[in-house]
């Protein structure tokens, strides 16, 4: 019997104490989960109502296993909604994931697994707002779940990013300004209690600010202008690795060994963080699978381990140095943790990854398990970050919050 060992923990920059469901990460055995609505990369869907929303993973027991899902909506703060299934979903879930394909020509066996939705089970999703899409096996136990959110184009909402008005962060902060428009489509009344806000930075709904109230309107658009309430620290782009030839070494790639499945070695990452800020295009911290020894790299691609190297010199603090990406949906756990090995003197760590391109960046967890991004990178108002505001109104004697705005800004056009 397949057990589920691990429990995943939301590290969310939030502004409000609501404790929110949280979603639980895959064993071992179930790996490169990709969960995508339209956009080219995976992370946390954001899809407009109707559009189509797509998981895919990999189960390296390769049995063929029966895995199943059912879908559950919630509110803003993550609690369950007092909607009854029939309400925000047309059809069925509960429903055996029936598309898969098993593993070609590799020396890691694994079965493919997607799903689609809507689907002819589940064949729409009928309301806005916050879900959960959980996945089980065959003995009804939760093998993982995976959050996304579906929006109603009605409101626009608007942002730009700017310097830190503080002295203090001006080199290391970006800061989101934005409005929520409701035009001649929607009138906000009670604002203050029933429109909500989430800010997201590259996808990554663990480092999010929730919740903002509007600071001032002009009519019926609300203008959101904050400063430290609404700043991200910069960060610094990702770095990469690039392992779909697993015949030769390419980016950032030292060596490859074949053993029992092939090892990947990289070169040795040092500390950025004292270092000028230096333009490197990356992908947010995205991946995407892919490998040039077959046509299908959903079943062609190899799985290989890959040996991190970092050489840190700065004090620790009790704290542990951990790698991090959308390659595990930035959580924390003991396969992305590096040792210091004093043989070497550097902090060594591998991972089982499929072949493809990778962003990958280290970080610091703290003893109480916040994260310090910026310690081994530092932090850059330059940095090019993506940013996703979602707006939630909940009418006045509603019964759930609806998503009712997206809008999005870059950080490449960061101002004063």
């Amino acid at each position: 019997m397949k057990k589920i060992i691990f429990i995943s923990f939301l590290l969310t920059a939030s502004l409000s104490s609501f404790s929110q469901a949280l979603e639980t990460t895959p064993p071992e055995y179930i790996r490169t989960i990709q969960f995508q609505g339209n956009a080219q990369f995976s992370g946390t869907p954001i899809i407009a109502l109707g559009e189509t929303l797509t998981i895919s993973f990999d189960d390296l027991i390769g049995d063929e296993a029966d895995y199943y899902y059912t879908i559950e909506h919630y509110d803003f703060d993550w609690k369950p909604s007092n909607l009854a299934k029939n309400e925000y979903m047309e059809g069925f879930d509960n429903m055996r994931i029936l598309n898969y394909k098993n593993s070609f020509n590799t020396l890691q066996i694994y079965s493919h697994y997607t799903l689609s939705i809507p689907n002819k089970n589940t064949r729409r999703l009928k309301v806005s707002g916050n879900y959960m899409l959980k996945v089980f096996n065959n003995d009804k136990e939760l093998v993982f779940s995976r959050k996304f959110m579906v929006y109603e184009d009605i409101a626009i909402v608007k942002a730009e990013i700017k310097r830190s008005r503080n002295l203090k962060y001006i080199d290391t902060k970006q800061v989101v300004y934005f409005s929520v428009d409701g035009a001649d489509r929607i009138i906000f009344r009670n604002p203050d209690q029933n429109l909500k806000t989430l800010i997201i930075q590259n996808n990554n709904l663990q480092n999010s600010i929730y919740n903002l109230k509007p600071q001032y309107s002009l009519g019926n658009e609300l203008v959101y202008r904050y400063d430290q309430k609404a700043a991200f620290w910069g960060g610094n782009e990702y770095l990469e690795f690039d392992n779909k030839d697993v015949r030769a070494a390419t980016m950032n790639v030292r060596s490859i060994q074949l053993k029992d499945i092939y090892n990947t070695y990289l070169f040795t990452d040092k500390n950025r963080s004292y270092d000028p800020y230096t333009y490197d295009p990356d992908i947010n911290g995205q991946f995407k699978v892919n490998t040039i020894q077959g046509e299908d790299p959903t079943i062609e691609a190899e799985y290989t381990w890959v040996h991190f190297y970092l050489a840190n010199y700065e004090k620790l603090n009790d704290g542990q140095i951990h790698i991090y990406g959308n390659f595990n949906n930035f959580n924390i756990d003991k396969s992305t943790r590096m040792i210091f090995n004093p043989k070497t003197e550097v902090y060594e760590g591998k991972r089982l990854f499929k072949q493809g391109f990778y962003n990958y960046k280290y970080v610091l967890v703290n003893p109480d398990k916040s994260i310090n991004e910026g310690f081994n990178s530092g932090n850059f108002d330059e940095t090019e970050n993506q940013y996703t505001i979602l707006a939630y109104y909940r009418e006045i004697g509603g019964r759930y919050d609806r998503i009712i705005g997206v809008g999005s800004a870059n950080s490449r056009n960061i101002s004063n």
